[in-house]
């Protein structure tokens, strides 16, 4: 028997706006269904914000996320930041997303694109565990942690 767990993170009206960003960096199939999908009256407020989502891809990666009913105020739900200082990670998020490879080049890529419009809490570069680490809190206020992980 096996387990699987996913990330499931919670917006205020940013789901759909994050989750077809990141299907366009790790790829896969985006699933989207509306609270009008599952019964709400299509000419309600929300109606058209995300009840369920997903992003599924065949290199393993995997990430749900919502929309938070009557939250509008963008970001993810939780807020907070996270930042460095005297090479400490402060931070009053709950959570991080974190993702690794044994390919620094793949990681890179994923950087390069997650980046975009980012605040860059650590640089993508080697360290004392890894060939590369990096961490940044992307424009949807998600902070991911970015690691290369030696082979097994």
């Amino acid at each position: 028997m096996t387990i699987q767990t996913t990330t499931h993170l919670n917006f205020r009206g940013d789901a759909r706006a994050a989750l077809e960003f990141y299907q366009s960096i790790f790829g896969g199939h985006l699933v989207v269904n509306t609270y009008a999908d599952f019964g709400m009256p299509a000419d309600l407020p929300g109606s058209e914000r995300v009840i369920f989502g997903l992003v599924a891809a065949e290199n393993g990666f995997r990430v749900m996320g919502y929309d938070v009913p009557g939250q509008n105020e963008g970001q993810i739900a939780g807020g907070g930041s996270t930042r460095r200082e005297n090479n400490t990670t402060i931070t009053d998020q709950a959570l991080f997303v974190s993702i690794g490879s044994e390919s620094l080049t793949e990681l890179q890529g994923y950087w390069d694109l997650l980046s975009v419009d980012a605040v860059i809490v650590e640089p993508l570069a080697a360290s004392a565990w890894s060939a590369g680490f990096g961490m940044l809190t992307d424009r949807f206020g998600v902070t991911w942690s970015i690691s290369a992980t030696p082979a097994q």
